[in-house]
């Protein structure tokens, strides 16, 4: 009889740490898929804004004038990370999806942009409550202390990096993920080539054989035609 008793305690205990691993592997999958979104934006606006204010510095070099600007660049390149993150998630930023590819690509970038002023607002806005412990005066303090030059400058710069972020992004999406790195970085110019030929030959066929031949034929596994589709999709899939 203990036995008897003892089993199924086991077996619920069993159960119940069965129950608590996947929830913890889930929240650690899902931080990790989070932090795999912001990766690439925060990497490619820290290079970005490294590179401008590299630019800054040798051009006020010749004037003796000392600039650094690195902790402000990965700032500046972990909000963008964060704002990607949360903007991301907005179901209007996929109004033009199905749209030409450079309506996205400025909508998407002009959303960004925008968001990200936004962002710098608000880290203004702490920083002022830190400073002087109080929320009134601080849009007296921004008029004050605004600089038009240098807003244009900043926003222009992060409408430019946006922009090509974005359209990276989209043709990336559009030939699928992961194969503009690979047609980049990994596959030969020449073997693209080759195997953009022979999908477009294989679709031909494809198109072809959907139009000789109806539904019925093509999923009758003694049918011909169905040999040749199923020879078709093999190689589209290899």
């Amino acid at each position: 009889m203990a036995r008897t008793s003892a089993g199924p305690v086991h077996q619920a205990g069993e159960l119940t740490h069965r129950a608590r691993r996947p929830l913890s592997r889930r929240v650690g999958a899902h931080i990790l898929e989070e932090i795999r979104h912001i990766l690439p934006a925060t990497i490619y606006f820290f290079l970005g804004f490294n590179l401008v204010l590299l630019t800054k510095q040798l051009m006020l070099e010749q004037y003796l004038i000392q600039f650094s600007g690195f902790f402000i660049a990965t700032g500046a390149a972990l909000i963008v990370g964060k704002v990607v993150l949360v903007v991301d998630k907005m179901p209007f930023l996929k109004r033009y999806d199905h749209a030409p590819l450079i309506r996205p690509i400025l909508f998407k970038t002009i959303v960004y942009a925008f968001f990200v002023f936004v962002a710098r607002l608000i880290e203004a806005l702490i920083h002022y409550l830190i400073d002087s412990g109080q929320l009134g005066g601080f849009v007296h303090h921004m008029v004050a202390e605004f600089s038009w030059p240098r807003f244009i400058a900043v926003q222009l710069w992060v409408f430019v990096l946006f922009l090509g972020y974005v359209t990276g992004s989209e043709i990336n999406h559009l030939l699928g993920d992961g194969e503009l790195a690979k047609i980049l970085f990994t596959r030969p110019s020449s073997k693209l080539k080759q195997t953009r030929r022979e999908r477009i030959r294989l679709l031909v066929r494809l198109s072809k054989l959907t139009q000789r031949h109806g539904v019925d034929e093509l999923m009758d596994g003694e049918n011909p035609a169905h040999a040749q589709l199923a020879g078709i999709l093999r190689k589209l899939g290899s």
